[in-house]
């Protein structure tokens, strides 16, 4: 049951993946914070929506939650902007894979010291191999645009 939610990971890497071009274009036409604006107040109208229809009516409980927790829509805000600041000066590609490899550094620091209630996976060879090869890949795919 656990490959469900790597393919659903899958996907959402994807749609991050064509969010990062739409994104880009939508910022070189308007401005990167307008575009980023734009972009959230788009995604807000459709959680809204979701939220209210599908939610489970626990909004309330936002009152009560540590104030840290919602620093998660700042990075959030963060990440799209410098996406859309990136992506049209280094390619997609390169922008994406850029932020995977950063996701990958910090979740891995994260996985390790079991930080924010994760469960404690230890850094081992075969994750430092794979950090180590995506570092590589992005040298490759960066190392390519500049080939164009």
């Amino acid at each position: 049951m656990k490959w469900l939610y790597i393919l659903l990971s899958l996907v959402g890497g994807m749609l991050a993946g064509l969010q990062a071009p739409i994104n880009g274009s939508l910022g070189k036409k308007i401005g990167s914070l307008e575009g980023a604006f734009t972009s959230f107040f788009v995604g807000t109208l459709f959680l809204t929506f979701v939220a209210l229809f599908f939610g489970k009516g626990q909004l309330v409980q936002l009152l009560q939650v540590p104030k840290w927790n919602l620093l998660g829509g700042l990075l959030g805000a963060a990440f799209v902007t410098i996406t859309i600041i990136s992506v049209p000066k280094v390619g997609a590609a390169a922008a994406i894979l850029a932020a995977i490899v950063g996701q990958l550094v910090i979740s891995m620091v994260i996985d390790h010291f079991g930080l924010f209630g994760v469960p404690k996976i230890p850094m081992n060879m075969n994750r430092l191999f794979g950090l180590l090869f995506m570092l590589a890949a992005l040298f490759f795919i960066y190392r390519g645009n500049a080939a164009s």
